[in-house]
């Protein structure tokens, strides 16, 4: 009972924070959604190079002020320019080469009408100032903005989280995930006694009487919900990976008060990084360092910078999701959230519906770091343990072209989803290479679904439409009906999408046979024991034994 207790809170917080934000479910769009979650005209002709983003924090007033110098390439010749950036914060003016432009605005979108020819490859700038009181995050990272708190001491502890919402909930960019920009600088103020800790490196520390300025590079491709600020009264501690691509810096970033126990408790990390690394390949951003910083929610996977709230518990805030008892072997948040560095990172969604290739895979990575240090077993107890959290409540796939995401299922629904499909192709070293070679593959990109789906099933040599088709774009969870009477199996789907025919191993007696039911009846001999009669519980599906 305590442990359906556990898991029911789990879902209960899960499940009310999302409807707040995050993976809310919609059966509405309103223009906004779509100018947000389209590539507009205004968006398609420019292609980002690069961000100069400069802000200063004052939590006093929970106040922001700056500017965003956006370095672009012409790609087609228009005249007019979409920026985002969301209420109440406002744009104070926009420039280019110092000459004042003019600003239609649209709620969160503004549309910059420019007066220089803007000439077929030509790289250009402008400059958007900006400042106010940003969005308060309600229930972060669900529901994000600025997370304003205090420590333990009274002293400011400040955070931003965007996903879903929008990093223009914060600062004005190109907000939509088809476009990154290839680097960016960020300068980021706050009163003296603080330290901000965004991405990338830091470069230089700016002194004045009373505000400390912290300059970080980023020389990687950064999708714009992957920057954050994170300040606070932080003290440093760091290792050196000795990983696939060379020397990793790995720093950490924690409360003054919490350096011993984060001493002890952040050896998941270099674990995290060597268990990933050989499942998926090298760290995609060695120039950018990786870091893990605390935050006053419970993390976030900012890039380079990953945020970090778990209050030092092995599990997700002490609990084991799984219910298998190998969830509490590990922070669930140092893994999850470093896990999304390769999915979400590296390979980056073009439209949020395509969410899951973040959430299914990073959540499976944590099946993939339990099989590294305990073995195939303990990792199958783990993924299968959280199939009690699954709602197939609707699709893993969401709306496209209106910033809206499937369901909350691509985490523990997505975990199993992949979960079957390495028992599918019953071959782990291929099953590896193809992990590794989607992060090689997209490397630094933006992908569809359409786009992940294909590789796999190149690389498997295997047609798998119809088995993302079910899985993907469908509630319904495919159902084995079977008949054994000791010396026939009588066998097939029901509840499947036309096309769905996925193998799947079982056993009496401890002999084994591999079956690929349809949705027509099929026969295969097995001789053994009825009573012991088993499906392999690795395949995602349900099964029904009937009379026949």
């Amino acid at each position: 009972m305590k442990h359906f207790l556990a898991l029911f809170f789990f879902l209960f917080i899960c499940i009310s924070s999302h409807s707040q934000g995050l993976l809310q479910a919609k059966d509405y769009f309103s223009e906004q959604d779509t100018l947000r979650g389209s590539i507009t005209p205004e968006r398609a002709w420019w292609d980002l190079n690069f961000y100069d983003l400069k802000i200063s924090v004052q939590p006093d007033k929970k106040f922001i002020s700056g500017s965003n110098t956006i370095t672009y390439t012409v790609l087609t010749p228009q005249q007019i320019l979409q920026v985002d950036l969301q209420p109440p914060l406002h744009i104070e003016k926009v420039t280019q080469d110092g000459e004042k432009l003019d600003v239609r605005s649209n709620i969160n979108a503004h549309f910059i009408t420019l007066k220089k020819e803007q000439k077929k490859g030509a790289k250009n700038k402008i400059t958007v100032f900006y400042s106010g009181i940003p969005r308060t995050a309600k229930n972060a990272p669900w529901d994000g903005g600025f997370s304003w708190e205090k420590d333990s001491n009274g002293k400011d502890f400040v955070a931003t989280s965007c996903q879903g919402l929008g990093a223009s909930v914060w600062w004005p960019n190109k907000d939509h995930m088809y476009d990154e920009v290839d680097s960016m600088a960020i300068s980021v103020t706050v009163p003296k006694g603080l330290m901000d800790v965004s991405n990338g490196r830091l470069k230089a520390v700016i002194e004045d009487e009373t505000t400390t300025t912290y300059e970080w590079e980023v020389l990687n491709p950064i999708n714009n919900y992957g920057v954050n600020v994170n300040v606070g009264d932080y003290v440093h501690f760091g290792e050196q990976y000795p990983g696939e691509k060379g020397v990793l810096d790995m720093d950490y970033y924690v409360l003054k008060d919490n350096l011993e126990k984060a001493k002890t408790h952040f050896k998941d990390a270099p674990k995290m990084m060597k268990a990933f690394e050989h499942w998926f390949g090298p760290y995609p951003f060695y120039e950018d360092s990786f870091k893990l910083v605390e935050v006053p929610y419970l993390g976030m996977e900012h890039q380079s910078s990953v945020t970090y709230g778990n209050q030092y518990n092995k599990g997700y805030l002490g609990r084991d999701l799984s219910g298998s008892g190998w969830g509490l072997k590990f922070d669930y948040i140092i893994i999850h959230e470093a896990g999304h560095e390769w999915f979400a990172n590296n390979i980056t969604y073009k439209d949020i519906a395509d969410m899951w290739i973040h959430e299914s895979f990073t959540t499976y990575s944590e099946n993939l770091f339990v099989d590294y240090y305990y073995g195939k077993e303990a990792a199958q107890d783990y993924v299968i343990g959280t199939r009690k959290l699954i709602q197939n409540d609707r699709p893993i796939i969401g709306a496209y072209h209106v910033n809206n995401e499937g369901s909350s299922d691509m985490y523990f629904k997505g975990a199993n989803v992949l979960h079957t499909l390495r028992h599918v192709l019953n071959d782990d070293e291929k099953w590896r290479s193809i992990l590794r070679g989607l992060n090689k593959e997209f490397y630094h990109a933006t992908v569809t679904t359409a786009q992940i789906e294909s590789y796999i099933s190149k690389a498997a040599k295997i047609d798998l439409s119809a088995f993302f088709e079910q899985y993907l774009r469908t509630i319904e969870v495919p159902v084995l009906e079977y008949h054994y009477d000791g010396k026939k199996l009588k066998y097939r789907y029901t509840h499947i999408v036309a096309g769905f025919a996925i193998p799947v191993s079982v056993s009496t007696a401890g002999k084994e046979l591999w079956i690929t039911p349809t949705a027509e009846w099929k026969t295969s001999k097995l001789k053994g024991d009825t009573s012991s009669f088993k499906i392999n519980r690795n395949f995602y599906i349900n099964h029904k034994a009937v009379v026949q």
